[in-house]
């Protein structure tokens, strides 16, 4: 039976969806987290506010999703190793996860999912636009499904397009002493139709951010196919907007949706704890 005390209401017609009545700084019920569980395979980005925790309470949610993973470019907190710190300072022009990407797609066994909590926010500004990657393979002429389960996609963390992640990351004030540039390259290859290990549906599987071709095809020839996909993805009727205060946590299942920071705030700070959840191998 649902529990009286959650009030789940959709973000949008595409996905995300805002829970109520869930205190997590405390230890949730299995029955309690069944339906939080629930509710983040059914909605794929969900929301909490007013939330007042520390890393580690953030951890130990956290946990209940999977095993928190150490993210590779990022040295995390001494307190907690999984919590990466995301800061964008009011000198800083660059902000981290500016195009639209899918959490570690470069690693062989991407992130489950993510869970980003804010403790700082600009007056206004700095939302997270998400995309259903569900909706967006779905909506594709079934020659091009056909095409698109018979390809896999290379995926690299190199970003060469965007200036390369050392450049832009040591770029970012907030992160010079703990970025990791010795881990500056990671390259997984994965499926361009992903089957969701645990809902079974299917989904496009690439992003602008990290897939720089189709394995077997050069660069030149992935390009077009690419551009189309990864444009087709982020339809505005496929998407939701989530807008920040401090004390808001999100969870995103990074095997079905996409994600972008919008970097709209110049001038003001802006600081998130992160941690990444560990992942299977796509297929």
């Amino acid at each position: 039976m649902p529990d009286p005390t959650l009030d789940i209401r959709p973000l949008s017609g595409a996905l995300g969806a805002e829970i109520t009545g869930a205190d997590l700084s405390q230890p949730l019920d299995d029955a309690v987290f069944a339906e939080i569980h629930l509710a983040f395979l059914d909605h794929q980005v969900i929301v909490f506010r007013d939330q007042i925790i520390t890393p580690q309470q953030q951890l130990a949610f956290a946990r209940r999703f999977g095993t928190p993973g150490v993210y590779p470019f990022i040295a995390g907190l001494p307190e907690a190793p999984e919590v990466t710190e995301i800061l964008k300072t009011e000198t800083d022009q660059i902000n981290f996860g500016g195009y639209w990407h899918s959490d570690t797609t470069y690693m062989e066994k991407p992130a489950l999912g993510t869970v980003l909590y804010a403790h700082e926010v600009p007056a206004a500004g700095g939302d997270t636009q998400f995309a259903n990657l569900y909706l967006a393979f779905g909506s594709l002429s079934d020659g091009m499904k056909d095409l698109l389960t018979t390809l896999r996609a290379v995926n690299s963390s190199a970003q060469k397009d965007r200036g390369g992640r050392a450049r832009k990351m040591i770029a970012i004030n907030g992160m010079k002493d703990g970025f990791r540039e010795e881990a500056e390259e990671l390259e997984a290859e994965h499926p361009v139709v992903l089957t969701h290990p645990e809902t079974g549906r299917q989904s496009l599987y690439l992003n602008r951010s990290h897939t720089v071709r189709f394995a077997g095809w050069t660069e030149e020839e992935s390009a077009p196919l690419l551009r189309f996909l990864c444009g087709h993805a982020i339809r505005p009727e496929f998407t939701c907007r989530v807008r920040w205060a401090p004390g808001t946590l999100v969870v995103w299942d990074n095997r079905c949706t996409l994600h972008q920071a919008v970097n709209d705030y110049a001038g003001q700070r802006r600081r998130m704890h992160r941690i990444t959840i560990d992942g299977d191998r796509p297929f």
